[in-house]
């Protein structure tokens, strides 16, 4: 309760204050503190991001909501509201840059929301054709006897037929999985290995489509800003976000084994534990989540 009243009292009353001595001290408005200071990355574009949203101004408020086409334009119309100068040429790339970010997490969010609500369709060829490239990707000794088969059970889908386990996911369900297997076959050939233990063994497809729901959490409510921020220094992209995917199953993995549940029966209570884990690691501002600086030495 004291945490909300504290934030009412300093968003309407204390921050302009705040705000307003800082200028008088600094000689500089908010935004030119912020893109003059911090590194590239989460921090700055977090705090631009805030900054403009808080603004009484509408020029500034409706910053955040342009579309990549839009920036350039943008940042002139900041600039003059502000009465900073357009040969200020830092101040106008960093945040060029930042409002890249902030636009290109919006346009993300909507990819990978559009291509959630593609359904999986067994009569369209190229759907059909991603689910045949994920079993030879993972299964390349043994050949799939049929498309209606016991064997889908072998890489962790529930019946004969996987399409119906793409239902919550839609079309990102699949492209996750292939994604994870193509870009890592290795791992995901040693993780799909490590999936069929006998007292910890999990179901690897399925438990890949619920990792896929997580990562698209995450990104739906904002939480993957700062690591987004941190990693593309403009507009990120689909392949941003298999990434993050691609991450989350190697870290599950190896989370799974260290906790050693008591059977599969209490898989919601440690995907549970490990989603909160990772957005523990998300509000650190210089969180980089990849499996690439995972894998380092």
């Amino acid at each position: 309760m004291w945490a909300r009243v504290w934030g009412f009292l300093y968003s309407n009353y204390f921050r302009f204050w705040l705000k307003w001595l800082l200028r008088l001290l600094t000689g500089k408005c908010e935004l030119q503190r912020l893109l003059g200071g911090a590194e590239q990355g989460a921090r700055r574009t977090l705090g631009v991001e805030h900054s403009l949203e808080s603004s009484k101004n509408k020029v500034l408020r409706n910053a955040v909501h342009v579309g990549e086409a839009e920036v350039e334009k943008c940042v002139r119309d900041v600039m003059k509201e502000k009465k900073i100068g357009q040969k200020d040429t830092r101040f106008k790339t960093n945040l060029h840059i930042s409002l890249l970010q902030i636009s290109g997490y919006k346009k993300l969010y909507l990819d990978v929301e559009n291509l959630r609500k593609v359904p999986y369709d067994s009569e369209n060829e190229e759907h059909e054709e991603q689910l045949i490239e994920l079993w030879n990707l993972l299964m390349p000794h043994e050949s799939l006897k049929g498309r209606i088969s016991k064997q889908w059970c072998d890489i962790g889908f529930q019946g004969d037929d996987p399409k119906t386990d793409f239902r919550g996911m839609g079309l990102l369900g699949l492209v996750n999985l292939v994604y994870f297997s193509k870009h890592y076959t290795n791992e995901a050939r040693q993780i799909l290995s490590r999936s069929n233990h006998p007292k910890l063994g999990y179901s690897y497809a399925i438990v890949g489509i619920n990792l896929t729901e997580m990562a698209y959490s995450l990104l739906k409510n904002g939480a993957l800003k700062g690591h987004l921020y941190n990693v593309v220094c403009g507009l990120p992209q689909l392949e941003h976000f298999h990434q993050f995917y691609c991450y989350l199953v190697y870290e599950f993995d190896k989370f799974w084994f260290e906790e050693e549940p008591e059977s599969i029966m209490h898989f919601n209570q440690y995907r549970e534990k490990f989603h909160e884990k990772i957005k523990g690691l998300l509000l650190d501002h210089s969180v980089v989540l990849t499996l690439q600086e995972t894998k380092k030495p």
